[in-house]
This record gives C-alpha cells, sequence and structure tokens, in this order.
C-alpha cells in the first residue's frame, strides 16, 4: 500500500552571516523566494499536507507568500535546533504517512530525487553526497558500508574530519517513528542544539531499518547562507534553465550570461543574446530574436520579431515580424499589430499600433491609437498629460507625422493626414487634410555673433 506523503520545510532560520533585516528564505533566487522554489516542487508530488516550520519572521513569511491554505504553518518559538523544530510538527502528522524533510534554505533539490527518497523501503532515509571540500557539513559516518550516524563538524574527531560524505539535511521517514525518536533527541552537542541529525544514531540503536542515497551533483543540494553562496547558486539555477531551453531548440550565445527571473517560454528557432533578463512571464513566438542587453518583464513576442539591443518590454504584446530597437522602451500597454517598426530611442506606454506602423525613431507615444500604416517621424511626442489628467491622442491609417512635432492630447489626426515637421497640433485633423503650424521664418542681416570674453 502506498502511503500519503506529507512534507515539512525548516524555515525558522533568520541567516544572520547575511546581516540583512530579510529572513533568509526570503532572499531571492531567480526573482522569487528561495522558499518559493521548494514549495513549487513539493506541491508537484501532491501531498496530504505541507507543514512550514517558521520563527520570528513567520508574519514576514506569510505576507510575502501568502497564507495558503495548502500550508500548515507551524511556530518555532525558540530557535533550538532542527531536531526541535521537527519535535513542533509531530502533533500535526498523520501515523500512517511517509514524511519528506526539507530545508528551506536548499531550494533546488529536484522532484526525482525527493521520490526516490520517499519509495526508499526504509524507517530512515537520509539524502547525502560527497564534495572535495567537507568544511562545515556534517559527515556521514558509516560501519561496514551502513550509515550508523551523522557527525557535525564541531563534534568529528579528526579521522572523521576527513570524510567527505556529507549530509545534505534532507531525509524521508516513517511518520509513525518520528515522534519517538524526536523526543530522545538531547542538546549534548557542542552547539548545545536540539539536532535532527541525532535522529539517525537514535534509529540504528533501535535496530530500525536505516539507509541513505547520494546525489551526484552536489549543486543540487546545497544551502545558502551567506550572499556568496546565493550568488553562486544563482548561477547553477540559471545554468540549468539555459540548458533545458537549449535542450528545446532554442540557442542561447552564451548560457553563463542570461538570467530568467519567472518563467520563459519559447518557440522554434529563438536566438538570444547576451546579458538579457527575462521577468515575470515572457513568451516568445518561434524565429524571434532577441539582442544583447535587453530587459523582457511580463510579455510577449510573437513570430518573426526581433528585439535589438538594448531594449526593454515590460507588460508589452508585441506582434509576429515587428522590429523594436536598439535602445527602444515598451511600457505596460503597449500592443504592437503585425510588421510594426520601433526604432531607437522610442518610448511606448499605453498604445496601439496598427499594422505595418513606424516610430524609426527618437519619439514619445503614450496613450495614443497609431493607425496601421502610419508613419511617426522623429521627435514627434503625444502630449497625453497636462499635470493632473491624461489624455488620448488618435492617429489615423497612413497618416504622416512630420519631425518635431507635438501632438496636444485629446486630439486626433485622420486617415491619410499629414502634419508638418516642427508643428504643434491642438485641433482634430481630417481625413487627408495637411496640418502645418509654425511662427514666421525671420533672417536677419548683419548680426553679429557673440564672442568669448577675455
Amino acid at each position: 500500500m502506498v502511503k500519503p506523503i506529507e512534507i515539512v520545510i525548516l524555515a525558522a532560520g533568520v541567516g544572520s552571516r547575511m546581516r540583512s533585516e530579510k529572513p533568509k528564505v526570503l532572499q531571492t533566487l531567480g526573482g522569487v523566494p528561495l522558499i518559493s522554489h521548494l514549495l513549487e516542487t513539493a506541491q508537484d508530488l501532491n501531498p496530504v499536507k505541507i507543514h512550514l516550520v517558521v520563527g520570528r519572521h513567520a508574519s514576514d513569511i506569510k505576507n510575502r507568500i501568502g497564507d495558503r491554505i495548502d500550508i500548515n504553518w507551524v511556530i518555532q518559538e525558540k530557535p533550538k535546533g532542527t531536531g526541535n523544530a521537527l519535535a513542533q510538527v509531530v502533533p500535526h502528522l498523520f501515523l500512517e504517512s511517509r514524511l519528506l524533510v526539507l530545508l528551506g534554505d536548499a531550494p533546488l533539490v529536484k522532484r526525482e530525487t525527493m521520490e526516490a527518497l520517499l519509495s526508499e523501503n526504509s524507517d530512515l532515509v537520509v539524502l547525502t553526497t560527497k564534495v572535495s571540500n567537507p568544511t562545515g557539513y556534517g559527515r556521514i559516518v558509516r560501519e561496514e558500508g551502513k550509515l550508523s550516524e551523522i557527525v557535525e563538524e564541531k563534534d568529528t574527531s579528526s579521522s572523521q574530519r576527513l570524510i567527505n560524505e556529507i549530509n545534505t539535511g534532507v531525509m524521508a521517514i516513517n511518520s509513525a517513528k518520528v515522534g519517538a525518536w524526536v523526543n530522545k533527541i538531547t542538546d549534548d552537542n557542542t552547539q548545545k542544539e536540539h539536532l535532527l541529525t541525532d535522529m539517525v544514531k537514535i534509529a540504528c540503536k533501535e535496530k530500525a531499518l536505516v539507509s541513505s542515497i547520494e546525489v551526484s551533483d552536489s549543486s543540487e543540494v546545497q544551502g545558502v547562507n551567506t550572499f556568496s553562496q546565493l550568488a553562486n547558486m544563482e548561477r547553477v539555477l540559471q545554468k540549468n534553465k539555459a540548458e533545458k531551453l537549449m535542450e528545446t531548440g532554442v540557442q542561447i550565445m552564451d548560457p553563463t550570461r542570461i538570467d530568467i527571473r519567472g518563467t520563459l517560454i519559447a518557440g522554434k528557432g529563438v536566438v538570444l543574446d547576451i546579458n538579457c533578463i527575462f521577468e515575470g512571464k515572457v513568451v516568445l513566438g518561434d524565429n524571434v530574436k532577441i539582442g544583447p542587453n535587453c530587459v523582457i518583464s511580463d510579455s510577449r513576442l510573437d513570430s518573426g520579431s526581433v528585439l535589438k539591443a538594448n531594449s526593454v518590454a515590460e507588460g508589452a504584446e508585441i506582434g509576429k515580424n515587428c522590429s523594436v530597437g536598439p535602445f527602444a522602451r515598451l511600457r505596460p500597454g503597449a500592443l504592437l499589430g503585425d510588421d510594426v517598426s520601433i526604432g531607437n530611442f522610442v518610448e511606448v506606454k499605453k498604445s496601439i499600433f496598427g499594422v505595418g506602423a513606424k516610430a524609426s525613431h527618437l519619439a514619445y507615444v503614450g496613450d495614443s491609437e497609431v493607425g496601421a500604416g502610419a508613419n511617426i517621424g522623429a521627435g514627434t511626442i503625444t502630449c497625453n498629460y497636462d499635470g493632473a489628467n491624461k489624455s488620448k491622442t488618435k492617429i489615423g491609417k497612413n497618416a504622416f507625422i512630420g519631425s518635431n512635432s507635438s501632438l496636444v492630447a485629446p486630439v486626433s489626426v485622420g486617415d491619410e493626414a499629414t502634419v508638418g515637421a516642427g508643428s504643434t497640433i491642438t485641433k482634430d485633423v481630417k481625413d487627408g487634410e495637411l496640418a502645418v503650424e509654425r511662427s514666421s521664418q525671420r533672417n536677419v542681416s548683419g548680426w553679429m555673433r557673440p564672442n568669448k570674453k577675455d
């Protein structure tokens, strides 16, 4: 009979070595809190309950991830060690379940690894790994090849310090055994804490079935205590994400220079240049090309579109075969139809561009509707804000807006209409009309240019 799964995540640590006001499990990795990575993987296992053990930062953690109904919040009033933390969970456990213990600051444990632990036919199974430098970790001590105890760094003998197989802190236990075992854990150690690692020795003394599983890639189970370790973990996460994308056919010019801080869904033939950042949910259609140094947040680019170097797209929807950039900025609400061209130093906010419309350089288009085929010249701005309210500008199909024009909203320019260069338009322009607003030019003969004073 398959036992139901329960998961406990130990997340009461404060992260004192980071010297941060933010609790350790809320430090961000890939754009989301450490704890969120574990919760996402844990949910994939369909547990009957997830127990989250928190300490003095409980309210901060609840506010950040939400007071979710699938989480049983367990408070560890005083930081007395991992054994004491698990003891707080015992009254909430189903005795017939299989309990998976995870650490809140070790978020990269894979689902496959968790499933292997849970399926192991032992009363207690410990996840281990081997490292070249085991300093700071609990050592795995074996007798005739069998796991007999875990000894923390501060309590090791000189010979035990040479052991390079370490404890990861992750284990699976038959819940019926947990209560009795944690009650036998004492603080008779250098740290004067109730350590969960002592459970191994207790279980072995009771002739329980104790085993271990070794994970070959130690980066999967590394924990975070410092910002340096967090930075290293970030690169591990990004490397994993980049490899998955490349396996699906995405070409990444340099996998070490990409940051995905959310979800990136990419079609066939996608090319990503260096130093690109993807935040929130980003969807890239087939044959999309992203130039170097771009930032894309919560946006969609349909097939064949190109985002050129040093451009930003935030909350934007870009149609097929569009060209954006270089140095363009699409702000929330920018909706580009197919074959639209947005050039260098053009900013678009809360505006719709029809099929084939263009704003090729040095323009600001905000709170506007731009018709299909319209052409907006260099230096053009839509004056959408009067200091109190924002108003709308409408530019018709195939309209032509000359360079250095100001369209003072609310205003509309009709289909096939033309605005002469350097005009300030405050009145509606009808279909096919030419609107020109300029002061008269005056040339002064004999004018003396100013000279620099000595």
